[in-house]
């Protein structure tokens, strides 16, 4: 396992994070997103960036498939973990773990996949997200891909949301993007609905967005 860390300017946007993966041995199921599934799959592996990586479901999956991979996060609990379960699968050895706040700081390089999964933080800026994913476009390797996955709502079954928030329609993530179109192609650029029971197990269903844009 290979490590680099990089100290986030913001330690509030950290210390909330850290306390968000401290309440739980495991918050996420360990499984990759679906959306980076089902639309990466497809992909011949390389170079990839993980975006806040979480406990590494995403980057573990992209490490077996045969990618090299920068897993990136702010909260150091997460990475602790995430490196624990690399180490477990046998993978550690194709993913570099650094830890920025990407609103402060942003990985070097650039990738044959930048993936963007659900960056949705209660504790950012006002248009801190929209920087962060240009940024990562500018990551992208020549013949690259960004892939975008945002949540459209909240889940079906969510009647008093947690906090406010505004999620980016389709076309709102496009434009903020502000792609050159003689430097880009929009491969996919819509929503998809997944089954998504609620606590108790109940019917339930959550809509998505996910935006795969490719540098020529």
């Amino acid at each position: 396992m290979t490590s680099h860390r990089h100290e986030p300017d913001d330690r509030s946007t950290a210390r909330y994070w850290d306390d968000f993966y401290a309440e739980k041995d495991a918050v996420w199921s360990g499984k990759p997103n679906d959306l980076l599934v089902r639309y990466a799959a497809d992909l011949s592996p390389g170079t990839a960036l993980d975006l806040g990586c979480g406990e590494g479901g995403d980057a573990l999956w992209l490490a077996d498939r045969g990618w090299q991979v920068t897993a990136v996060d702010v909260s150091e609990v997460a990475l602790r973990r995430g490196a624990a379960h690399a180490a477990d699968a046998g993978v550690e050895s194709r993913i570099t773990w650094q830890r920025h706040d990407l609103a402060e700081s942003f990985p070097d390089g650039t990738f044959d996949l930048v993936s963007a999964q659900f960056l949705h933080s209660p504790v950012a800026e006002d248009g801190e997200r929209e920087d962060v994913l240009r940024r990562a476009l500018s990551a992208v390797a020549p013949g690259g891909v960004l892939l975008v996955g945002s949540h459209a709502g909240w889940p079906s079954w969510v009647d008093s949301p947690p906090f406010e928030h505004r999620f980016p329609t389709v076309s709102e993530v496009v434009t903020a993007l502000r792609l050159p179109p003689r430097d880009w192609t929009v491969e996919v650029a819509e929503l998809v609905e997944t089954t998504l029971p609620d606590p108790e197990g109940e019917p339930g269903h959550r809509t998505d967005s996910v935006v795969r844009v490719r540098r020529h």
